[in-house]
């Protein structure tokens, strides 16, 4: 079995700097768990506290039953694959893959066996004999899986590993990683900062901003359900519109969400019914952000004909054809801002019809898909709707279901206090190095 178990983890640097706050989750046997954020986010340090490649500040880590916190790397039956393949450029591919069992003492009619179908898995069996400055890069990156499965460990860690690739080696390897996941029918955990990669190989996503967590759900369900701002713009590509200091009215026994330009669409009644505490926001002046992906925003005569209460329009700034789709930057202020001054309020993106003809300045009009719009609070970015039955709960991610992240106040908060518990202990030290 390779389960694990995080338990309140804290990272704290000596300097002070705190990476990592709280961090709680369980990862179950044979899981595809991704760390997906931004650089600086505390998911690689996460991922180096699970190997034993750093300390863990406070908390408990736990594989299988066993409390590994004060247990040395070696002894954790884990496997690791970095960004850079750390590969030994003076070693053979062969020789690089059996390094680690020869070190373990395995006999070498097993060594040789476990390389040579580990190789036969990846394909590079007939690369055994080269070395690694003779390789591609995505030649190396199996080379370097190859090292870690022949170990056969309990558990996979996988550091950025195909950030050094290009983008169709990297879908490529994406395929590959996984096949050898569903073959090997063992514990995955995947750091990366794209999160087309989280999406299309996790089974479980953990989101990550400044060291704390913010969404722990399956991919649909981030796409589809994001339980703030920050996993609203993260999750997608192009990511979502949102416009700001949006208000709801009700207007002869319809709701309507009110936004930039004089803007406003029509809820429909089954999307009102999600509103958390509608009370507060109808007909008053407490303001929310609308969110809107660019896929929900259409241009086709019969979406438009069949959504009358949803239609906008907006002055196109920039067309990019991507041959099977279209991408317009839109502007749905167009009668208020002058199209040479940037205007980030009204900005827009929408994905068309590559079929649609469209040219830049035209004022074109779209309507949104009112049943997939989001709806996030002003002060605390939380999401207002409530999940609806399409909401994916399984046995594996039923506590995210019932998981809250801290607001950005709270995470702000969180940041000063350790900074300030760093000064305390500094002033201290300097006291009673003093004699004072």
């Amino acid at each position: 079995m390779a389960e694990l178990k995080l338990k309140h983890i804290d990272k704290i640097y000596p300097g002070g700097v705190q990476a990592v706050f709280d961090f709680c989750l369980d990862i179950r046997d044979k899981e595809f768990v991704v760390f997906v954020g931004p650089s600086g986010c505390g998911k690689s340090t996460t991922l180096r506290m699970i190997a034993g490649l750093e300390e863990i500040s406070n908390g408990e880590l736990y594989i299988g039953d066993r409390l590994v916190n004060d247990v040395v790397p070696k002894d954790r039956d884990i496997a690791m694959v970095f960004q850079n393949y750390a590969l030994y450029p003076h070693m053979t591919v062969y020789d690089n893959m059996a390094f680690g069992l020869k070190l373990r003492k395995v006999p070498k009619a097993q060594i040789d066996e476990k390389v040579k179908a580990a190789a036969e898995i990846l394909g590079i069996t007939d690369y055994l004999g080269r070395k690694p400055k003779a390789l591609s890069g995505g030649q190396r990156q199996r080379v370097a899986l190859g090292r870690t499965i022949v170990r056969e460990p309990k558990v996979f860690l996988l550091d950025e590993p195909l950030s050094n690739l290009d983008a169709k080696l990297r879908a490529q390897m994406r395929t590959e990683i996984s096949k050898l996941h569903a073959r090997l029918a063992t514990t995955f955990i995947y750091v990366t900062h794209d999160q087309i990669e989280a999406m299309t190989m996790g089974s479980r996503i953990v989101v990550m901003k400044d060291g704390f967590m913010q969404q722990v759900d399956t991919p649909q369900n981030l796409y589809d359900y994001p339980i703030n701002l920050f996993v609203a713009g993260f999750i997608g590509t192009p990511q979502m519109n949102f416009f700001r200091e949006s208000t709801l009215t009700l207007e002869g026994g319809e709701y309507y969400v009110n936004f930039v330009g004089g803007n406003k669409i029509c809820l429909p009644a089954a999307k009102v019914k999600l509103i958390k505490n509608l009370a507060d926001y109808v007909n008053t002046d407490k303001t929310f952000t609308l969110g809107v992906r660019p896929e929900d925003i259409h241009a086709d005569q019969s979406f438009i004909a069949a959504s009358p209460k949803t239609h906008v329009k907006a002055r196109i700034e920039v067309i990019e054809k991507l041959g099977a789709e279209t991408q317009i930057y839109c502007n749905v202020r167009y009668e208020e801002a002058e199209e040479s001054v940037v205007d980030t309020k009204g900005q827009m993106i929408a994905k068309i019809s590559s079929r649609t003809p469209v040219a830049r300045g035209e004022v074109m009009e779209l309507a949104f898909d009112a049943m997939h719009i989001h709806l996030f609070d002003t002060e605390t970015e939380a999401t207002m709707l409530e999940r609806d039955d399409h909401y994916e709960v399984i046995a594996e991610n039923a506590e995210a279901a019932a998981f809250v992240p801290p607001t950005p106040a709270e995470m702000r908060a969180r940041i000063e206090e350790a900074r300030n518990a760093t000064k305390d202990k500094k002033a201290w030290s300097a006291k009673k190095f003093s004699g004072t």
